[in-house]
């Protein structure tokens, strides 16, 4: 497949991305039916939430520098799991501090590495032309997510039992996990591939070794 591979992995993270959304989007469609099952207060939710927002805004950075320094697949893994990790468990909480740190804390963390640092990312890593179109794919995956998953999650959110909206979050990101391990390299240069447009009588950069 040659350079066209670059497509191949904007489409992986494209969905990386677009569940990333589905999950921010959660607490949301939460906030009533935690209300009715729990008790807990508007406030209480919506401190959660707000958190969450927090550590989206604030992990951006660190996880740019992550990707740098423990490679980008693996750094990717780590957030899908985490974010995978957060949602099923909350399908068993009892206690406001337990939302606090699955929707704030964890959610924050995993969906903050999924974010815009991660289409950035790609988009200089594996294009050298049409890297404005890489970065618009991936920058609509946001808006997307949010037309798909908030009317479902509603739904299921709104059916009786709230809990199958976190589990659909979880299982969405479970299903990542294979799909980036196996076809999401860290750079072209590690699966011996040149960016989109690059020359191709240019030999692959090496890859840079990680300390």
């Amino acid at each position: 497949m040659g350079q066209r591979y670059a497509f191949v992995v904007v489409g992986v993270i494209f969905f990386c991305l677009l569940f990333s959304a589905g999950l921010r989007a959660t607490p949301s469609v939460l906030l009533d039916p935690l209300q009715a099952s729990f008790g807990w207060s508007r406030s209480a939710i919506s401190l959660a939430a707000a958190i969450g927002i927090f550590f989206y805004g604030m992990v951006g950075p660190f996880a740019a520098a992550a990707m740098d320094h423990f490679g980008l697949r693996r750094v990717l893994l780590t957030a899908l799991v985490v974010m995978a990790a957060s949602s099923a468990a909350s399908a068993y909480m009892t206690q406001t501090w337990h939302l606090i740190a699955l929707w704030g804390v964890f959610s924050g963390i995993g969906s903050g590495a999924v974010a815009t640092v991660l289409g950035a990312t790609i988009a200089s890593r594996w294009f050298l032309k049409h890297r404005g179109l890489a970065m618009g794919i991936l920058t609509a995956s946001t808006a997307t997510g949010n037309l798909i998953f908030l009317p479902l999650l509603a739904a299921l959110a709104s059916s009786g039992d709230w809990t199958r909206a976190v589990w659909i979050v979880a299982a969405a990101m479970v299903v990542m996990v294979p799909l980036v391990w196996r076809l999401v390299p860290d750079s072209p240069a590690s699966a011996g591939l040149l960016p989109y447009g690059s020359n191709p009588d240019d030999p692959p950069a090496p890859a840079a070794p990680r300390t």
